[in-house]
């Protein structure tokens, strides 16, 4: 019996609470011993903070066909929520992990007797259409969901292809029963709801639901065909209406009416498309030509054992296996393809456009994924890099600028830095250069410069945070006065490091002017170092440090760090290790330093401490990326069993095997795939920078199977949950010295020996 360990900060510690579940039970007899999905556990983040869903998808998919158990409150962002033991309904698209709420498109819900025509709640399902479910009842494995909906006695499964979902339901009770399509269904606030149906025949119905949300403009259409003739009633606002032309609907909904005998299975498939009602219907036909379930979840499933087949580990225990393949299934859900079969797409300048070449995606979380998710993809698909970095070029021509957050389209401008650089600088110093690089490189120069003439921004709040002062006061000044810009420390670092990434294309390209430019910009972090605290602080206009200043003070979104504090933030500086270790004072203050994050209280101060702040070691918190990178520090000043030792730690005490298993936010795979790198052994400490650093691995053997056909097979020898500790190290035979290897080797195949032991070396 597994048990669910939910996290609840408070202040200075967790609350742990402990329930018993096994969301597990139904999916492991399922698979082929060497087939890896067997291990994947898709409820692993529905619960405390890391806003996974559970439903079908594909790799990259366009639909994520998932339950939807709440709307609103921030646990929200996935849809469903592990504690919750009601369902709304199923709707097609989902964000995996994100920290805002989004989509939720076009909820499908079964039912039994009269149906009832608005939503109901949480604390009332009997109040509108809504069931009870029991996680008994559940079944999931990667691009397959069911469940019992006890309040209607229908068994529903759901399967998905790349554009397409696919629902069974099966009517156990027969009789008057039917199915609501809801388009007013969204998991945020709508601030411009449109709605639109269209009968085709008496098997096939089409819609467009047009919203404005975090994506603050969004279109997207479909069309669903069912293997039973239905009737059709609809209604506004839970009132019944006749439809009319050219009238704007904004709570509009459909009810499918059928009879079902005991038993009969009603099937659905539904095409979505962001450009045109034909879009949706050439998706679906393209991609779902029969009736057979059976076959489209085979299919999905065959697609899932080929992306988790790319790394097969020997030893561990049967949780770390699944933390590791359900981390590397996280992997591979977004970016999601948003281009039709066609090619055709919906741009940021919110036209139409068609890209005959390469697959186009949206959700693009750089933010986060800039600094383990996308370096994963340069060793496991380069292709996919390029698709990538192609598709943020195409966003950089239609909008004028690199995207920050990208999604559905639309720029959201949502967090800091410009975090597309890394992406292709760290892609183009590894050889990966399937994109046009003069383009690229002209992208990469114009992201850190203020601009907010010849961009289209698609709102107010979004100009701001795309073009903040920040980014002026960097160009023009020595340093971001803290008193005229939020988060100006933040921003700072992030800004530095991401000009030194522009710096190293500079230098590749013969740009020697650009070189030496970004270079000293790269340097500015420099200003921000306070000697008598030993932290990075906000410094005013007149050239004095903000007060008063503790390190321990949070305020979400409204103080010099952008969600952190000083402790975690005083170590961004991966471009430059040796001159952040020169301005602490050298070796010995560095390493005093740093153990006193791991070691410090884990205290948080303030009345609005920032949520994101969790997974606590010490002050070091790991369920926020800018940590991410903290532990692999002691590699750079002769201590590689402290990164040893703090990366078991990590792995060990903040991801588990339940749904409660991420420390905070999925975040578009990256907290998952710090987890398959360092499961391995090793990290990408500062992308743009081709060299990895060696961590703790867990596994005996791990085989990469490279894209080239060859393996680069890491080996563990004396392996064991009490020897963590790494005595020697073989790369292709030949032993070295220093805890660092690089992306090149890793590509051309060859072996990594480790020799463990209990006892640092």
């Amino acid at each position: 019996m597994k048990k669910l360990i939910i996290f609840i900060p408070i202040y200075t510690a967790f609350l742990i609470i402990v329930f018993s579940c096994s969301p597990t039970s139904k999916i492991e007899s399922r698979k082929g011993t060497n087939d890896n999905t067997k291990y994947v556990n898709t409820f692993i983040g529905t619960g405390g903070h890391g806003h996974t869903f559970p439903g079908a998808t594909t790799p990259y998919g366009m639909v994520q066909l998932s339950p939807d158990t709440r709307t609103i409150g921030w646990d929200a962002c996935g849809g469903y929520h592990y504690t919750d033991s009601s369902i709304l309904g199923f709707s097609h698209t989902h964000l995996s992990g994100s920290g805002i709420s989004d989509l939720g498109d076009f909820l499908f819900m079964p039912f039994a007797g009269e149906p009832k025509t608005t939503p109901g709640t949480p604390e009332d399902p009997d109040s509108g259409y809504r069931s009870r479910f029991s996680h008994k009842d559940e079944v999931a494995s990667p691009g397959y969901y069911a469940v019992v909906l006890k309040d209607y006695n229908i068994k529903a499964e759901l399967s998905a292809t790349t554009r397409a979902g696919f629902h069974k339901y099966t009517y156990n009770g027969g009789g008057k029963s039917g199915i609501i399509i809801d388009l007013s269904h969204t998991i945020y606030k709508d601030t411009k709801p449109s709605h639109e149906f269209k009968i085709i025949n008496n098997t096939e119905i089409a819609g467009y639901k047009g919203s404005g949300g975090w994506a603050v403009s969004q279109d997207i259409y479909f069309h669903a065909k069912f293997n039973k003739p239905f009737t059709c009633a609809f209604y506004e606002n839970g009132k019944k209406v006749d439809l009319r032309p050219n009238t704007k609907y904004t709570k509009l909904i459909a009810v499918l009416n059928f009879n079902t005998i005991p038993g009969e299975e009603v099937l659905s498939k539904v095409g979505i498309s962001s450009v045109d009602y034909n879009g949706a219907k050439n998706n679906l036909e393209t991609e779902i030509t029969d009736w057979d379930f059976n076959r489209v979840q085979k299919k999905a499933h065959q697609l899932w054992e080929a992306e988790l087949s790319k790394i097969n580990v020997k030893g561990g225990s049967e949780n770390e296996k699944t933390i590791f393949y359900t981390s590397l299934y996280h992997t591979s859900i977004s970016p999601n393809i948003f281009s039709d079969v066609d090619g055709r797409y919906r741009g940021m300048d919110r036209k139409i456009h068609n890209s005959d070449k390469h697959t186009i995606y949206t959700v693009f979380s750089l933010w986060d994924t800039f600094r383990a998710y996308n370096p994963l993809k340069t060793i496991l698909d380069p292709d996919k890099t390029n698709e990538f970095i192609n598709t943020l070029l195409s966003k950089y021509d239609q909008g004028g600028v690199l995207p920050m957050w990208e999604l559905q389209g639309n720029e959201t401008g949502c967090m800091i830095g410009y975090h597309a650089v890394p992406v292709i600088v760290d892609a183009y110093k590894k050889g990966i250069r399937g994109f046009d690089i003069n383009k690229a490189y002209k992208a990469i120069l114009n992201a850190p410069t203020y601009d907010t003439i010849n961009i289209s921004f698609p709102s107010k709040a979004v100009k701001e945070d795309l073009m903040p002062m920040g980014k002026f006061y960097n160009e023009t000044m020595d340093f971001i006065p803290a008193d005229l810009e939020n988060e100006s420390v933040s921003k700072a670092l992030e800004y530095a490091y991401n000009d030194w990434c522009i710096a190293q294309m500079a230098k590749d390209l013969g740009k020697a002017d650009d070189y030496q430019r970004f270079m000293k910009r790269s340097k500015k972090y420099t200003q921000y170092y306070d000697t008598t605290t030993g932290f990075m602080r906000g410094k005013n206009q007149d050239g004095k440090w903000r007060v008063p200043f503790d390190p321990s003070f949070s305020k979400h979104r409204k103080d010099d760090y952008t969600e952190g504090n000083a402790y975690q933030w005083s170590w961004f500086v991966p471009h430059d290790v040796p001159g952040l270790i020169d301005l602490v004072g050298g070796k010995d203050k560095f390493i005093k330093k740093l153990d006193e994050l791991f070691t410090a209280s884990s205290a948080l101060k303030g009345d609005n401490v920032s949520g994101d702040i969790s997974g606590l070691i010490g002050q070091y918190a790991h369920g926020n990326e800018p940590s991410h990178h903290i532990a692999h520090l002691y590699n750079f000043v002769g201590q590689p069993w402290k990164t040893q030792g703090l990366t078991d730690q990590i792995m060990k005490e903040l991801y588990f095997n339940n749904p409660n298993g991420l420390a905070g936010n999925e975040d578009c795979g990256q907290m998952s795939a710090w987890y398959v790198l360092n499961a391995m052994g090793f990290y990408s400490f500062s992308p743009g920078n081709t060299t990895y650093s060696i961590g703790r691995p867990i596994f005996d053997k791990v085989e990469i199977n490279l894209p080239t056909g060859k393996k680069f097979i890491i080996r563990a020898k004396n392996n064991s949950n009490t020897n963590k500790y790494i005595q020697t190290t073989k790369l292709n035979g030949k032993e070295i010295t220093t805890p660092f290897f690089n992306h090149e080797q890793l590509i051309s195949g060859g072996s990594l020996e480790f020799k463990m032991n209990n006892a640092p070396q």
